[in-house]
């Protein structure tokens, strides 16, 4: 099932350009807080909470004053050492929910009841203006009931509300706080459609508690701070910065196209240019990005590295037709003889054997071509500590018979990051092509630097004409063609050692030749 979603997507998927992609993501980034705030319900539900924890503060108050100036209240003064008592301390946390308490219907005009209770009335008497002052300020409706649900002050006085759930648990001593729809409520604000608290009220019923009894009841209401009134009211504000975010997009859009996606599509269309051998790698826009201008820097090295690699090739296959046609000329010359020509068999024998020595060249040649390939192709190895003495001295005692060689390490020579293979091919070349140019001595020398080891190998032949000193590596270059030479030892060998990050240089000197091996030391 996942296999063939992902198979589905990855067939539908839009070819989408980057600076689409980017322009979304800047603008879902802008668009996410208000969709954040039009479906943020915790915050909703907050402002309920604390229209709910108003109420509650009010109701507190006013029960407690009543419940003091009750008649035959007997009042006791708080003892001052109950207060580090860890339960004296008793806040009511909030009830209300927008998403699971239910919304009841709205309060009901009172019914017709019995005549109120006196104490009652002459408390009423006493606070009548304590809550008008406070429903001026809070916007909340007060009303206070005595213990048999019959209002004694506020809206309805004389009509009773003991039927209402939130007043039945007050009567009973447990405080309670509902909500309720609002049937005067009339939408003022294009928004509060939204708002789940802009068509409910909010009930909180407070027991007053006078002498251990329920004697009456404080019931305080008020509509909740809906979200959207908020809103609506700062709609300009909003509508402001609203233009302001999309304006900071559109310029974050113009920058990002200048600095990714027009560098890329320039770098695109100049690369197909170079792919296709015309044009030249353009230099990165000043408006690029770092790491867009890093990406041109790597392709234009990309590039450089690509031309210089098909003219070694197009060398190369040069040379190697070269090389290839004369033993195959003196082949074929000397088939066509044999096969045209009636000879006693000495001229046929040696015919014969000029045959066999091309074929060996082109054996040996083909031969050192595989050690190139294999040179060009070799890869570093990790985790290598070699100790140089040993591939050398190897070397040398395979050549000590014909060249009087000296070998110079020091107390305490440091291992290499270089296979040992490679570093007795590359001694064992050096020393050949010395015996091969008339030396008769080879000193080697070995000296330790901060992350490198240095090989020197000096000779007491000939040396390499300053002519021939900047092609002693190319491949096919040699001084002995006519002795058999190929002239790939010293391409070899710099091959194998590039592949581990070594080094091999020809010295200026005025006697001899002087060769510099320089590696890398092993990790400690």
């Amino acid at each position: 099932m996942i296999a063939r979603l992902r198979a589905f997507i990855r067939n539908h998927w839009p070819a989408l350009r980057l600076r689409t992609i980017l322009l979304s993501v800047l603008i879902f980034a802008g668009v996410l807080p208000g969709l954040s705030a039009i479906f943020l319900r915790v915050y909703e539900n907050t402002l309920v909470r604390q229209t709910e924890a108003e109420l509650v503060a009010q109701a507190v108050v006013l029960s407690a004053v009543a419940a003091s100036d009750w008649p035959g209240a007997v009042v006791v003064s708080p003892d001052p050492a109950r207060r580090d008592d860890p339960g004296y301390y008793r806040p009511e946390p909030a009830t209300i929910d927008l998403g699971s308490t239910p919304v009841l219907p709205a309060r009901p005009a009172p019914r017709h009841a019995a005549v109120p209770e006196a104490g009652a009335v002459e408390v009423a008497d006493r606070l009548g203006s304590v809550v008008e002052q406070t429903s001026r300020t809070t916007l909340a409706s007060i009303l206070l009931l005595d213990r048999n649900g019959t209002i004694v002050l506020g809206y309805g006085q004389g009509g009773g509300l003991a039927d209402l759930t939130e007043v039945r648990s007050a009567l009973a001593g447990e405080p309670r706080t509902v909500l309720r729809r609002n049937d005067a409520y009339r939408p003022r604000y294009s928004m509060e459609w939204l708002s789940r608290a802009a068509g409910v009220r909010i009930h909180h019923a407070r027991p007053v508690m006078v002498n251990g009894r329920v004697e009456g009841v404080v019931v305080a209401s008020r509509s909740p701070r809906a979200l959207f009134k908020g809103l609506y009211q700062d709609r300009i504000k909003i509508g402001l910065g609203v233009v302001g975010t999309l304006g900071v997009i559109a310029l974050l859009a113009v920058l990002v196209s200048r600095g990714i996606a027009r560098p890329i599509e320039a770098l695109s269309r100049a690369t197909r240019d170079v792919a296709n051998g015309g044009g030249v790698l353009p230099p990165a826009p000043a408006t690029a990005a770092v790491e867009i201008r890093i990406l041109y820097e790597d392709f234009g090295r990309m590039a450089q590295a690509v031309d210089r690699r098909s003219r070694y090739l197009r060398d190369f296959a040069a040379a190697v037709s070269h090389e290839f046609k004369t033993p195959l000329s003196g082949i074929q010359g000397a088939v066509e003889l044999l096969q045209d020509h009636e000879m006693d068999p000495g001229q046929r024998r040696r015919f014969l054997d000029n045959i066999a020595a091309d074929a060996r060249r082109l054996s040996a040649l083909v031969t050192r071509l595989l050690d190139l390939a294999r040179a060009d192709m070799a890869r570093p190895q990790a985790g290598l500590s070699v100790d140089v003495r040993l591939p050398i001295t190897k070397a040398v005692d395979a050549r000590s018979s014909r060249l009087a060689i000296s070998v110079m390490f020091g107390d305490e020579t440091p291992r290499v990051a270089v296979p040992a293979s490679t570093i007795e091919m590359v001694v064992s070349t050096l020393l050949e092509n010395s015996r091969q140019a008339g030396a008769t001595a080879v000193s080697i020398r070995a000296a330790a630097l901060p992350d490198r080891l240095v090989v020197t190998l000096a000779d007491d032949g000939p040396g390499v004409a300053p002519a021939d000193a900047g092609r002693v590596f190319e491949p096919f270059f040699t001084t002995r063609r006519g002795e058999g030479g190929a002239g790939l030892g010293l391409s070899i060998a710099r091959a194998l050692l590039a592949a581990n990050d070594a080094t091999l240089d020809l010295l200026p000197t005025t006697e001899g030749a002087v060769f510099e091996l320089v590696m890398p030391l092993a990790e400690q």
